[in-house]
C-alpha cells in the first residue's frame, strides 16, 4: 500500500507531513456504513479509492445526495466537522474504498495554512452546488427516463462498467420515486435499444451510449 505522503504528492510537503503524522488510512469494504446520520464527526474523510455513497433519509425513504470519487471529500461531513454539529448525511462504500482519515479539528486549521486545502473544499461546494442545480433542473424540466438514462451513464462511468449490478427498488430509492415506475421506464429504453435487462443488472448498450453522447 501507497504511504499517506504518496497519495498527497499534489499537495504541498508540509500538508502532506501533517497529514501523515495525524491522518489514518483505513480500509472499508462494501456497503459499509462509513458517516450515520445523527453522530458527530471527528475525523474529516478524503477518498484515495473507490466510491462513495452519500445520501440523507426520511421515515422510510432515501433522497441521494451525491457520490463521492477519488480525490474528492465529503462536503457535509467537512461542514458538520468543522462545525461540530450532528451529521445530516449517511455515507456508505458504494464499492470497495480506501479514505484518509483526517482529525475534524486540525482540517479547520490546515485549510487556513494550506491554500491547496482550502481551495480543494472551496471546489468542493462549488461541485457540490452545480449539481444541485442540475438536479433541480432534471427534476423540472426533463422526463423520467431522461433523468434515469442519464443517471445510469453516470454510474457507468463512476464504475467503469457497461453493466451495473443494482436493483429497480435501488434506482426508485435515488431517484425519489417507486419501483413500478422504474421498471416501466427500464422497458422503455430497453426498447429504445439504450439498455439490455439482465437476471442481475443492466448492461449499458454501446448505441444508446453513443446516441446519448450525440444529443
Amino acid at each position: 500500500m501507497k504511504t499517506i505522503k504518496e497519495y498527497l504528492h499534489d499537495y504541498p510537503a508540509a500538508f502532506a507531513a501533517e497529514a501523515a503524522a495525524y491522518g489514518q488510512i483505513m480500509d472499508f469494504e462494501k456497503d459499509t456504513e462509513i458517516v450515520k446520520m445523527g453522530q458527530y464527526i471527528k475525523f474529516i474523510p478524503l477518498v484515495l479509492e473507490g466510491i462513495i455513497k452519500v445520501f440523507t433519509r426520511f421515515e422510510d425513504k432515501e433522497l441521494l445526495l451525491y457520490y463521492i470519487e477519488s480525490g474528492e471529500s465529503c462536503i457535509m461531513s467537512f461542514n458538520a466537522g468543522i462545525k461540530n454539529t450532528p451529521s445530516k448525511i449517511i455515507a456508505i462504500a458504494e464499492e470497495k474504498a480506501l479514505l484518509l482519515l483526517l482529525p475534524a479539528e486540525k482540517v479547520g486549521q490546515w485549510i487556513k495554512i494550506f491554500p491547496a486545502v482550502n481551495q480543494l473544499f472551496y471546489n468542493l461546494y462549488n461541485q457540490r452546488y452545480a449539481s444541485l442545480l442540475d438536479t433541480i433542473n432534471h427534476l423540472l424540466f426533463h422526463r423520467l427516463d431522461q433523468r434515469l438514462y442519464t443517471y445510469l451513464l453516470e454510474m457507468s462511468r463512476q464504475k467503469n462498467s457497461m453493466i451495473l449490478h443494482i436493483t429497480h427498488r435501488q434506482i426508485a430509492g435515488e431517484l425519489g420515486t417507486v419501483r413500478e415506475v422504474i421498471s416501466r421506464v427500464m422497458k422503455k429504453l430497453e426498447l429504445e435499444n439504450k439498455i439490455k435487462q439482465l437476471p442481475h443488472g443492466i448492461e449499458i448498450l454501446a448505441t444508446g451510449n453513443q446516441s446519448h453522447k450525440n444529443r
